[in-house]
C-alpha cells in the first residue's frame, strides 16, 4: 500500500547511498502493517528471512495506515520516523508498505524476492569494513567493535535491538478483516549504547528491559549505512 499516488513511481528506485560493505549477517528491515492488504506476501517473506544465518531479519510495524479502520497492535511511531529517514537520505517525501531495506541502504517494493535475494549475496560478497560482537549474561550485554578498512571522519549508532521471534495477530477490522496472522522477528525496543568513531576498537555496555532476544546494528549516525551487525550469544 502506497502513502501517496506518486510513490508507484518512486518505489522502484534504490536508495541513494552507495553500497557498504558490511560484517556478519546482512539486515532486511521490513516496514509493514496490519492495515495493509498487500503486506502478507512480504510478512511471510520475513518468515523465512528470520530462519537464515546469513541474515538479520527485523519487522518494523508502522503507525500511518491505522485510521483506516484497524490499529496495528505492533506498530510503534519510531518505526514510521525510521523509515522517514531513509526516505529523506535518498531524497524522497513518500513512505509506503510493505517495503524492505538492506544494510540500510536500498529499498525493495512489495515482496520481490529476486531482488532481495540478489542484494542479500551482494552485500554478503562485500569486504567487511567493521566487525562487531555481543555477549549477554541475564540483562546485561556487551559489545564489541573494531574497524577493518573505515574511512575517516565517520561516526555510527551502537544500536541494540530487541524482537519477539513470533507474534499472532486475530484482525478484526481494515482491510485484512478476518484474517488470523502470524508475525516473524517483530521489533519490540531499540537502545543506543553509544556512538562510536571507528579510530579504535570499543567496548560498550548496556542493560535491557527484557529478556527478548537481540541483535546488535552498527549504523552511521541519522539512520545511516548498517555497516557492521550481529546477533547477541
Amino acid at each position: 500500500m502506497f502513502k501517496s499516488a506518486t510513490a508507484t513511481a518512486l518505489a522502484s528506485l534504490f536508495l541513494a547511498t552507495s553500497a557498504i560493505a558490511e560484517s556478519g549477517p546482512v539486515v532486511v528491515e521490513l516496514f509493514t502493517s496490519q492495515g495493509c492488504s498487500s503486506c502478507p506476501p512480504a510478512d511471510r517473506i520475513m518468515h523465512d528471512l528470520a530462519n537464515r544465518d546469513d541474515v538479520i531479519g527485523l519487522a518494523l510495524h508502522v503507525d500511518y495506515w491505522d485510521y483506516i479502520g484497524w490499529e496495528d497492535e505492533y506498530a510503534d511511531p519510531t518505526h514510521t520516523e525510521r523509515q522517514r529517514s531513509y526516505a529523506g537520505n535518498s531524497g524522497r517525501t513518500v513512505i509506503y508498505t510493505p517495503q524492505m531495506v538492506v544494510n540500510g541502504q536500498q529499498d525493495i517494493v512489495g515482496a520481490d524476492t529476486a531482488k532481495l535475494d540478489y542484494l542479500i549475496g551482494d552485500h554478503s560478497k562485500a569486504a567487511p569494513l567493521a566487525s562487531v560482537s555481543a555477549s549477554r549474561t541475564g540483562d546485561n550485554v556487551t559489545v564489541d567493535v573494531s574497524s577493518i578498512s573505515l574511512p575517516p571522519d565517520q561516526v555510527y549508532d551502537i544500536r541494540v535491538v530487541q524482537y519477539t521471534p513470533m507474534r499472532h495477530a486475530s484482525i478484526r477490522r481494515g482491510e485484512l478483516a478476518g484474517q488470523e496472522l502470524d508475525y516473524a522477528n517483530v521489533v519490540e525496543a531499540w537502545t543506543v549504547a553509544g556512538q562510536w568513531d571507528g579510530t579504535a576498537p570499543k567496548t560498550y555496555k548496556v542493560s535491557l528491559t527484557s529478556d527478548l532476544p537481540a541483535v546488535v546494528l552498527v549504523q552511521g549516525v541519522g539512520h545511516g549505512p548498517i555497516i557492521a551487525a550481529a546477533r547477541v550469544r
